[in-house]
């Protein structure tokens, strides 16, 4: 495992936030299990956690309004530092306000980040334009099978259904994503649960 202070990394027309390595879940797909990096960038271990004044220095090296979108996704779910996610997605807005900013998630922040609990997609919504979620799988056997979130709470899918709810009922562009690890009938389901919650389902493929 090679450590780092890769903060930040382009990806096509994208830019990536990589402010921690914590995670609550440990998926069967998961591209920490197979590189140091991702899409090619520098190894994304974080030798610590970053400072905000850390995080700022990097950013401001780059012409941030050349990006589509500053998707907040490293190597780690990025909600388990939801409230420093939050500050530093306001400060990019006050120094790029025309940014669009997008948090990539796994949607348990309300079981496993410090402060939420039951107020993780209220606090997204203030700050971020767009949300990627994970949803899967079309049941909550699937999901903690692919998924497998630390403790395996009972209420773990249910809890990722409500967030994005909420972040939908709240206007922000909300997305579901699967990737392609589970069976097609798996993802039929999956597209069904999506479907009736009126969000967009993307489909991913595994990256070995």
């Amino acid at each position: 495992m090679k450590k780092a202070m890769t903060l930040s990394y382009e990806v096509g027309d994208n830019l990536y936030i990589n402010i921690t390595n914590q995670c609550s879940c440990n998926c069967i797909f998961c591209i920490r299990k197979n590189d140091d990096g991702a899409y090619g960038s520098d190894p994304l271990w974080l030798e610590h956690e970053p400072s905000m004044a850390e995080m700022q220095e990097n950013l401001m090296q780059r012409n941030l309004s050349q990006y589509q979108e500053l998707v907040f996704c490293g190597y780690g779910e990025p909600t388990m530092r939801l409230d420093f996610a939050c500050e530093l997605a306001q400060w990019l807005k006050s120094v790029s306000p025309a940014s669009c900013l997008r948090l990539n998630t796994n949607g348990l922040a309300d079981i496993y980040s410090p402060s939420p609990n039951g107020k993780a997609a209220a606090l997204v919504s203030q700050y971020f334009d767009k949300v990627s979620i994970s949803l899967n799988g079309g049941d909550s056997a699937t999901y903690l099978r692919v998924t497998n979130p630390k403790n395996r709470p009972d209420n773990a899918y249910h809890t990722m259904l409500q967030f994005a709810q909420t972040c939908k009922q709240n206007g922000l562009d909300t997305c579901f994503t699967v990737v392609d690890v589970i069976s097609p009938e798996e993802i039929r389901l999956a597209q069904q649960v999506a479907d009736s919650l009126a969000i967009p389902l993307h489909i991913r493929n595994y990256i070995s």
